[in-house]
């Protein structure tokens, strides 16, 4: 019986997610069947500008915060992760590749051959290449392969969807985590990252539109044939309706956050007239008395210019057409009422919100669209490279460290 019981430890990989309102850190065990949530650890970001560090001392300290959080809640300390990024200075766009195979039947090499033709393409100096996602594989006149391993023609061509970051973005970014004593695995567009836990294989095949609204930045990303087709990066997010709400309502940040997520809504068409909310105000001065309508009003405005914004990008993209299987919603501005109502009026297509999913263990600490992120970075490197394996005694030596520093 102990021996059904007993399991050997998984491997460990952590997804970091520095946003912009908040730092998150998903700690996963992985297994051959299964990822299995261990630990999480959330701090408060306050050295993030619109997916941007600006300040690295107040990131590593936040950084290091959520680590020890996560680290607290699984028993265990990791030394790696992989990390999510995000901004308007992202750039994406597709290129072609194409070689010479001559009848010859095609290797891995070739395969490899072909995505390094797709990627000489110039880009500009203060960028940087992190992401070559193949779109599919043609060869001779036959389209549409996803895998042309073994078979034989005269040429093989590609299509890959390329992804660059700005160098100092990049930078920063590994600095904080190099500085709050963690080695980056990987930095990850955080779209991709959270297409891991959000979509499933029907939808990308269909086609589909993530779109991930978070504090500092929304991430778009469509996907159509099983395939990432087009990303781009909006500097736009849920703190612009919380400053808009500070200036309209003349209230401190801090309030105007809490009143978005208690009385908050993308519609005003969907609040009574006459349900009145307490707006605490500045200095010594009492709470002054609102309609819930007027709030709403200031957030629907800001709301829909980021969906309209979102829209003339689709349109512009040329995959409109081909988003069969509508519209999915994540991040922490997904929690507004009504945004779902509100975007399938301005996209003209069903829209759903989304939380993780393909995960175990404690999943009840990381269902909220907030998390998706950290948790798709977790999947994401659960199909990548190799990752250390849990140890069981961590616990203990943390325990030795912490009293090892106390004398």
């Amino acid at each position: 019986m102990e021996e059904k019981e007993y399991q050997e430890p998984g491997e460990l990989v952590a997804g970091l997610d520095i946003g912009t309102t908040k730092i998150c850190v998903v700690i996963g065990e992985v297994f051959e069947d299964r990822v299995d949530i261990i630990g999480v650890g959330t701090a408060a970001s306050s050295g993030m500008k619109k997916g941007v560090v600006v300040n690295i001392e107040a990131t590593v300290r936040a950084i290091r915060q959520a680590v020890e959080d996560a680290s607290d809640m699984a028993g265990c300390d990791i030394e790696t992760v992989y990390v999510g990024i995000a901004g308007n200075h992202i750039k994406g766009f597709n290129s072609p590749g194409i070689i010479a195979i001559n009848n010859q039947e095609i290797k891995e090499k070739d395969i490899e051959a072909v995505i390094q033709a797709a990627q000489t393409v110039k880009i500009s100096d203060n960028q940087q290449i992190i992401h070559v996602l193949p779109q599919e594989y043609m060869v001779d006149d036959h389209t549409g392969i996803q895998n042309p391993l073994g078979m034989a023609g005269v040429r093989l061509v590609t299509n890959v969807h390329i992804v660059t970051a700005d160098n100092t973005a990049l930078h920063n970014l590994v600095t904080s985590c190099n500085r709050a004593g963690l080695a980056v695995s990987e930095i990850v567009l955080e779209s991709v990252a959270s297409s891991h836990c959000v979509l499933g294989r029907d939808e990308m095949e269909l086609g589909v539109l993530l779109l991930d609204i978070g504090g500092g930045t929304t991430d778009l990303a469509i996907f159509c044939n099983g395939t990432i087709k087009h990303t781009w990066e909006l500097a736009l997010g849920g703190n612009n309706l919380t400053s808009d709400l500070s200036v309209g309502l003349r209230t401190p940040l801090q309030e105007a956050e809490e009143l978005k997520y208690m009385y908050g809504g993308a519609l005003s068409a969907m609040v009574k007239e006459n349900h009145i909310i307490e707006v605490p105000t500045v200095g010594d001065r009492k709470p002054r008395k609102v309609s819930q309508r007027v709030m709403v009003e200031i957030l629907e405005a800001r709301m829909e210019e980021i969906l309209q914004l979102v829209n003339k990008n689709i349109c512009s993209s040329g995959y409109r057409n081909r988003i069969n299987a509508g519209v999915v919603i994540t991040g922490g501005t997904a929690l507004l009422a009504n945004i779902v109502e509100m975007a399938e009026q301005v996209f003209d297509m069903p829209v759903r919100i989304a939380y993780p999913q393909g995960i175990s263990g404690r999943v009840e600490d990381v269902q909220s669209p907030r998390c998706t992120t950290a948790v798709g970075l977790v999947l994401y490197g659960s199909r990548e490279g190799s990752r250390p394996r849990r140890e069981r005694g961590s616990v203990v030596n943390k325990l030795k460290n912490w009293v090892r520093n106390i004398v």
